[in-house]
């Protein structure tokens, strides 16, 4: 989101670039921007940058390495004393997510949220597909999978495991 206080779009620019290149700890190839979780960047008059965070969901234990990441990368591109702040509403959803992010979860192995999915996903009522070998014939495992946001699935094409970032 472009917020400009006192009308230097090339400063926000840097700072919004600074601040998108941050990737999530607990999935790496992923920048905040690609996970919808980075949701203001704001120049105030002063000079000063206050950036907006939204948790993927509100236990999200990643949330304050992210925020410290997102000051330091700030910091590092000449905006000291910025101000990172939680926002927990609206929610997060995965709706939030890029295609660039999506298409970067299955090249990780990780199978990707389909866009704009429907209340039948509350319910396990999804057909996910394989993020190594396409096939639709797949099983879920276990709610949770290496972290909360994700459920462990299994292909019964290829036999894999692999985790599925769930939808919210």
């Amino acid at each position: 989101m472009v917020a400009v206080a006192n009308g230097d779009h090339d400063l926000w620019q840097r700072a919004w670039d600074a601040a998108a290149a941050v990737t999530d700890p607990e999935i790496p190839v992923l920048t905040i921007a690609d996970l919808g979780v980075l949701r203001e960047v704001t120049l105030r008059d002063d000079g000063r940058i206050d950036v907006a965070v939204t948790p993927t969901y509100s236990g999200c234990p990643a949330m304050n390495m992210i925020a410290v990441n997102v000051a330091l990368a700030l910091e590092c591109a000449g905006f000291p004393d910025a101000t990172v702040r939680t926002v927990l509403s609206p929610a997060w959803t995965t709706d939030w997510m890029s295609d660039a992010g999506r298409r970067k979860l299955k090249d990780y192995g990780i199978a990707p949220p389909q866009p704009a999915s429907s209340r039948r996903a509350l319910f396990g009522v999804e057909q996910v597909g394989c993020p190594r070998c396409g096939s639709g014939d797949t099983e879920l495992l276990s709610e949770f999978g290496s972290t909360s946001c994700k459920a462990l699935w299994r292909c019964k094409t290829c036999r894999e495991p692999f985790d599925y970032f769930k939808c919210h």
